[in-house]
């Protein structure tokens, strides 16, 4: 089958590679019909290659039909149409129990001290294969895949394989109070859909924060005051305060993440590590790795006191420095994670069933083939073509 697949630093290609198989008897094979592009892959692409291997296939935000499925599933059959959650949790462990589907005690990496398993991520979450390709093993068959129905398009459900959970859970744990003011860092993919999420629960303010004028025009389309940090600077938040009654938004998603704008030494240091032989690079990254931490700076600066941050952005730094005096000063809670897919489906799936409240359809701004991936890769990189959110079609 063709697959997508990390050879090197901003290297993807589309290759040939084994069909899946059926491994475990509670195991399915899915044929992919749409699968997406993560900004978290962009971290496979610029960062985290001492923890690939060439060839790896890449993706975790598929979904598709059921081809074939194990002796012993019992509530999936061929034919079924499902998304494919982009965490690997069994569902019936002590973790998963508790709503805690990315901490699966069953699928964590003990070689690495990680949590759940993630498609197409990593030897730091499993190495399993991942879903930009034609077909894709699905361990877990009855407890993992979400089963949606037949007629609305692929677009409409997709979402909740990753996107529509993450945001979901960044809103929820930002824990912002019936009328009050949230803002958002980085407008991308999440942090778009967190911003329409948390209108949707609610929120009396929306702001969204980002330097990209594609971003931040879709952002303010659905209602979102934006600001851009291009123009406003040192600025800012002075700027998101005068807006905020003078003390601040009550709460602060940062959808940005490890690879933020700005710390030119940090992002120098990243990559030295990531051109280091695998066994050094993975070694210095576990051990002495940093993040460019400018939007969680900017996030404990921008939210009020007494106030909630909600991290949604992907750090992998081991040695972060953060500024533990003014959290404490200022009351700060903090909270973050990787998304628990599978706990937020009975909220999410009704969103995307019985009408599109949160605007799923028309949310991607490109479709392509599966071909076309190495471009896209660079194009979401370096922000080209107005691009925001890319979904393939095997």
């Amino acid at each position: 089958m063709k697959a997508v697949t990390w050879q090197g630093r901003r290297s993807i290609e589309v290759t040939s590679v084994p069909d899946p198989q059926i491994v475990d008897p509670t195991d399915a094979v899915i044929e992919v019909t749409t699968t997406g592009l993560c900004g978290s892959d962009l971290h496979l692409y610029e960062v985290l290659g001492p923890f690939l291997d060439a060839g790896d296939v890449l993706g975790h935000e598929p979904m598709g039909v059921v081809a074939e499925v194990g002796p012993e599933v019992r509530d999936l059959k061929a034919g079924d149409r499902v998304v494919v959650p982009f965490n690997l949790s069994c569902g019936t462990c002590f973790m998963c129990e508790r709503g805690l589907h990315s901490q699966c005690e069953t699928t964590q990496v003990h070689e690495y001290g990680t949590g759940a398993s993630l498609f197409g991520y990593t030897k730091l979450y499993g190495q399993v294969p991942g879903g930009q390709a034609e077909y894709l093993r699905v361990p877990f068959a009855d407890t993992l895949p979400i089963r949606v129905p037949e007629g609305p398009p692929d677009e409409r459900f997709v979402y909740l394989s990753d996107v529509l959970p993450t945001a979901w859970q960044a809103v929820v744990y930002a824990d912002v109070p019936p009328g009050g003011s949230v803002a958002v860092l980085g407008l991308g993919p999440i942090g778009d859909m967190c911003s329409r999420v948390a209108a949707h629960r609610g929120a009396g303010r929306v702001i969204g924060i980002d330097l990209v004028p594609d971003r931040l025009a879709r952002a303010a389309g659905h209602g979102v005051q934006v600001f851009d940090l291009g123009r406003y600077g040192d600025h800012l938040v002075d700027a998101v305060r005068d807006v905020t009654g003078g003390r601040g938004p009550d709460a602060v998603i940062d959808a940005v993440g490890m690879e933020a704008h700005g710390s030119h030494g940090v992002k120098a240091a990243q990559t030295a590590a990531g051109l280091l032989p695998d066994a050094l690079g993975a070694a210095l990254m576990q051990k002495a790795g940093v993040d460019r931490l400018g939007a969680l700076k900017l996030a404990i600066e921008l939210v009020r006191r007494g106030g909630t941050i909600s991290l949604s952005g992907v750090y992998g730094g081991a040695a972060d420095p953060l500024p533990l005096l003014t959290m404490f000063d200022k009351q700060i809670q903090l909270r973050m994670g990787q998304a628990n897919v599978r706990r937020w489906v009975d909220d999410l799936l009704p969103l995307v069933t019985d009408g599109d409240p949160l605007g799923v359809e028309g949310f991607a701004t490109h479709h392509l083939l599966l071909d076309d991936a190495p471009k896209a890769y660079e194009d979401f990189q370096k922000k080209r073509d107005h691009m925001v959110k890319v979904l393939f079609h095997p």
